[in-house]
């Protein structure tokens, strides 16, 4: 989400921190566009149905639970005890004018065993499931507050077809890049998105998996994870009303 900071002072120059406890009071307008990118409507939401509070330390806390549950932890190294070799010491201690040594499988020798490596362990732990749920509601809330989000009037389809989910992507515009060319449309198909449907809808799903950079969720399975980790964030009307409907809970 955006930075919410203070102007810098003249005197140093110095700007405050960012703000990292945030009260949203003001609704949020947020556009409706259809399959051929434009815009036919508006919607106001009321930053209460999801919570009307944005904690980025709770959003980073879950965000490193999700990170850590995803490590396989499979990484093992072998101690001296572990690797081939005798353990015979090398030369005897005094008079041959060289420093001391022990075995060969000692850490300090190329081929031996190494020192306090990492051994297989589990990574995995949970935060409260209500902290879990707080923090989603955050990460969309944070989408639609910068203006992240787009409401789409419809996306069903009568079969799986790449190409016509591509062509709906491509034709929903964002914003303008410079190139050596000149201004240049930008659209969702030059980001990564996540399309948020009410329940699991087979065709849209089966059209966009192809497609880089665009995840498809049913909005009862989103996570702060998975938000904040695609740049925009599309809904289909009913899937806005099936998170507006948890929040009101």
């Amino acid at each position: 989400m955006a930075d919410s900071t203070t102007p810098e002072t003249p005197e140093t120059g110095a700007v405050a921190p960012v703000a990292r406890h945030i009260e949203v009071a003001t609704s949020i307008t947020v556009p409706v566009v259809n399959r051929a990118g434009e815009e036919v409507g508006t919607v106001t939401i009321d930053p209460a149905e999801f919570g009307g509070k944005i904690s980025r330390q709770l959003m980073h806390d879950v965000v490193l639970m999700y990170l850590a549950n995803q490590r396989a932890g499979t990484h093992h190294t072998l101690r001296r005890g572990q690797v081939a070799g005798s353990t015979k010491k090398l030369f005897r201690q005094k008079g041959t004018g060289n420093a001391r040594a022990g075995t060969k499988r000692t850490n300090k020798r190329r081929g031996g065993g190494t020192a306090k490596g990492p051994k297989p362990r589990d990574y995995e732990y949970h935060l409260p499931k209500k902290a879990v749920k707080a923090a989603t509601r955050m990460a969309v809330l944070s989408k639609l507050l910068d203006k992240q989000a787009i409401i789409i009037d419809d996306l069903t389809m009568a079969a799986p077809k790449t190409k016509e989910m591509t062509g709906v992507l491509k034709a929903i515009k964002i914003g303008k890049k410079a190139t050596e060319k000149g201004e240049q449309d930008v659209t969702l198909l030059d980001t990564t998105v996540l399309i948020g449907t009410d329940k699991l809808d087979q065709n849209v799903y089966k059209s966009a998996r192809n497609i880089q950079g665009v995840k498809v969720l049913p909005a009862a399975e989103f996570n702060c994870y998975t938000v904040l980790k695609q740049r925009r964030l599309v809904l289909t009307r009913s899937a806005l009303e099936s998170l507006r409907a948890v929040g009101k809970k």
